[in-house]
């Protein structure tokens, strides 16, 4: 589904991502694992099509096309989403016109509103989130888990092939963990296809949603491959010196 291939970018004169390369085939999930400051969020942002950054080398190959050149609106449309570490507020837009706006851009047909509640009700439910989310402005006075579990159901509701969780569970308490878990558990069994990149610090999440592949990133790349017992190492004893 994903092929990146010796992708550097920079930010400014800062190298970030450094000949890059990682393969994801459909249905699977991987996680990148690594510490502060080592390109994690940056890559989420680029495989988006952010043009925070200068892309030096390298590609990006999405379902056998080349997207790297891609706007943000056209890689959507292809199924790509990234469930941002931050989510923002926005003003004057409510849930239900971003949701529809999305929706309708990505069909050939536009979705009514009968047909649209229908496709929300069950996963707020599921959710467990305010009944009137859908009339107010996106993440407006949200907590940071709200505005997390508002992201799963952007996931839900749009029906994306390839997700970015880039630290879905920071800010998230054990309970809002489970739920936002199990919501997208749930969704990947209903999409078996659909493959998953998470980004984290901890392997907690990983107890919850389970990895195919586990990536050690360092210094712009990926310095070491595994599966989830990787992770419990670098829990148990860090990231430790790497040789470049």
């Amino acid at each position: 589904m994903l092929k990146i291939d010796k992708l550097t970018a920079k930010i400014g004169d800062r190298k970030i991502l450094d000949k890059f390369d990682l393969e994801i085939q459909d249905g699977e999930i991987h996680a990148i694992m690594g510490p502060n400051g080592t390109g994690k969020s940056t890559l989420s942002k680029i495989i988006m099509g952010s043009n925070d950054y200068d892309i030096k080398n390298g590609s990006i190959i999405f379902n056998g096309e080349d997207i790297t050149n891609l706007e943000v609106d056209e890689r959507s449309r292809k199924g790509i989403f990234l469930s941002m570490q931050s989510p923002i507020s926005v003003e004057g837009v409510t849930n239900r016109e971003f949701l529809r706006t999305a929706l309708n851009a990505r069909s050939n047909e536009p979705l009514g509103l009968f047909d649209f509640i229908k496709k929300t009700e069950q996963n707020i439910k599921d959710l467990d989130i305010k009944n009137d989310i859908l009339t107010q402005n996106i993440n407006d006075g949200s907590s940071g888990g709200e505005r997390k579990k508002n992201e799963v159901l952007q996931i839900k509701v749009l029906e994306p092939s390839f997700i970015i969780l880039d630290e879905i569970d920071s800010g998230l308490d054990v309970d809002s963990l489970k739920i936002v878990c199990d919501n997208l558990n749930k969704y990947k069994e209903e999409h078996p296809k659909t493959s998953i990149l998470i980004i984290t610090h901890y392997s907690r999440l990983l107890d919850y949603i389970k990895p195919d592949f586990v990536h050690k990133m360092m210094d712009g790349r990926i310095v070491e491959t595994g599966d989830v017992s990787l992770a419990y190492e670098i829990d148990k004893s860090g990231y430790g010196e790497i040789d470049a």
